[in-house]
């Protein structure tokens, strides 16, 4: 059965440096609110990435309405670079705006590569209750000091010519709390020619 995809409504949202421009969409009735987070803004991530846009779609897929966002100093958001640590408050702004205008729905957070570390560190500063992660660069950071205590998927491409799947691996299992771990074989950073593979994986997990 097809399910009916929701529209795409431009939004704003106040964050810590003025105004960030997002996307939403809104099932009938959400069962939950997820927030996701894009690629590296100086390497030409945005909101509208690819993998990104597949994350937000799956998610209405599962029931919940779904917030994208361009980082401070990305498209017409406000602001300027801020090596992760800026990007991350404005994720826990967006986080804040969702859950005012949804106060009884759970949370969600999703990142892609960059997006990934931003997502798992606005799940330690958050009452998120699921988080996913494609690709994170995160991986080539140390070990994070904080770990989210709710359910977490990382989904990686054993083909990843920019974070190789064997760096993902080894972080993913050097972690005190490992995530549930999921390799596409063949599949590059951006998924080319996966990403019907990547939704079916993120909604297999979701739904489960």
């Amino acid at each position: 059965m097809t399910v009916q995809l929701p529209p795409s409504q431009s939004i704003e949202i106040a964050g810590p440096c003025g105004v960030l421009e997002g996307l939403l969409e809104t099932p009938a009735q959400p069962q939950a609110v997820a927030v996701i987070c894009h690629p590296h803004p100086l390497h030409g991530g945005t909101m509208t990435n690819k993998v990104v846009h597949t994350l937000a779609r799956t998610c209405n897929e599962c029931g919940a309405a779904a917030v994208r966002f361009n980082y401070r100093g990305v498209g017409l958001s406000a602001g300027s670079y801020d090596s992760g640590v800026g990007e991350t408050e404005d994720a826990l702004a967006v986080i804040a705006w969702a859950q005012q205008r949804w106060p009884n729905l759970p949370l969600w957070l999703a990142g892609f590569s960059f997006g990934g570390g931003v997502a798992l560190r606005a799940a330690v500063g958050s009452d998120a209750v699921r988080l996913i992660t494609v690709a994170p660069a995160a991986a080539r950071e140390a070990p994070p000091v904080q770990l989210p205590k709710c359910p977490w998927l990382v989904v990686q491409g054993d083909a990843d010519e920019l974070i190789p799947a064997e760096m993902v691996l080894s972080w993913a299992n050097s972690l005190s709390v490992r995530p549930n771990i999921q390799v596409l074989a063949g599949a590059s950073h951006f998924f080319h020619g996966r990403l019907m593979d990547l939704r079916e994986v993120v909604r297999t997990w979701l739904t489960a």
